[in-house]
């Protein structure tokens, strides 16, 4: 099953994945972005968005 993953070093919490989800499926808690999998669709505008490269699709 595929997923979007983050990668918490790269991350700079900045918002830019939370603000392009159609489906709230990101969200930034304190000092961490969390990525619910029951809500995310694959549609890869986070990953496309991120300007640190943070989020990647894995198997």
């Amino acid at each position: 099953m595929k997923r979007i993953i983050v990668n918490r070093y790269k991350c700079a919490y900045c918002g830019a994945c939370v603000s392009v989800c159609k489906f709230d499926a990101n969200e930034l808690v304190e000092t961490y972005l969390e990525i619910y999998p029951e809500k995310c669709t694959l549609c890869m505008a986070c990953v496309k968005t991120c300007p640190m490269g943070a989020l990647e699709v894995v198997e």
